[in-house]
């Protein structure tokens, strides 16, 4: 099949088959979804692709990481993508126009408060997010004051707080739950973040509220 002659726009072209606004992989032509991960720069201006999972929107040629297909969204234009709130990428800059570090980081965080649980490193978040882990490294620190790794160090321990006292399970389990399967791990970077180990910090709470019930009986 003959690609499309550029840069006449989308008629006579694969993408010509886009619907006015975006469609699901399952209904696209291969050639789109074989343009966009082999980064191919002559469909570029013929359309745009986002990964669900990042909320990140990219021109066929971008050489960031590829997505999973099922992953995958194709607009006509950028308009449609950020009309869909999805954000452009921070390396091929789709729109012509650099990504506010706010938002990059925004996109950043959300993609961290659904995920913290699984293997995250800074070297696959800044795959995910289309920047080099050095600068996601600077730039997530500037914005938030901690580093993306603390901030998922903080978002684990919240959860295992949470655990600890709203549950009977073991504190490896618990670990495993909140994406840490080291145990000696889980409990050294809990007692840093606490001052106290995960069973001291249950057991602690569990005398709390046991005073709490004795002194309401009395009252």
């Amino acid at each position: 099949m003959e690609k499309p002659n550029k840069p006449g726009g989308l008629e006579g072209s694969p993408a010509a088959g886009i619907a006015a606004s975006t469609i699901e992989t399952g209904s696209i032509p291969d050639e789109l979804w074989e343009a966009a991960v082999n980064n191919d720069a002559s469909y570029d201006g013929q359309f745009f692709y986002a990964v669900k999972t990042t909320g990140i929107f990219c021109r066929p040629s971008c050489k960031s990481r590829p997505p999973k297909k099922e992953n995958i969204r194709f607009f006509r234009t950028a308009d449609e993508a950020l009309s869909a709130k999805f954000r452009p990428c921070k390396r091929c800059k789709p729109t012509g126009e650099r990504l506010p570090d706010d938002e990059w980081i925004a996109a950043v965080t959300e993609y961290i408060d659904r995920s913290f649980t699984e293997a995250l490193s800074l070297d696959h978040l800044a795959g995910i997010s289309h920047g080099s882990p050095y600068h996601l490294h600077r730039t997530f620190k500037k914005v938030k004051g901690v580093t993306p790794i603390e901030y998922i160090h903080q978002k684990r321990v919240e959860l295992a707080k949470q655990l600890l006292l709203a549950t009977d399970k073991p504190v490896g389990e618990i670990g495993m739950d909140v994406g840490i399967s080291n145990t000696p791990y889980f409990i050294t970077l809990f007692k840093k973040k606490t001052g106290r180990t995960p069973a001291s910090y249950r057991q602690r709470y569990s005398d709390h509220r046991k005073e709490a019930t004795e002194h309401g009986k009395q009252d």
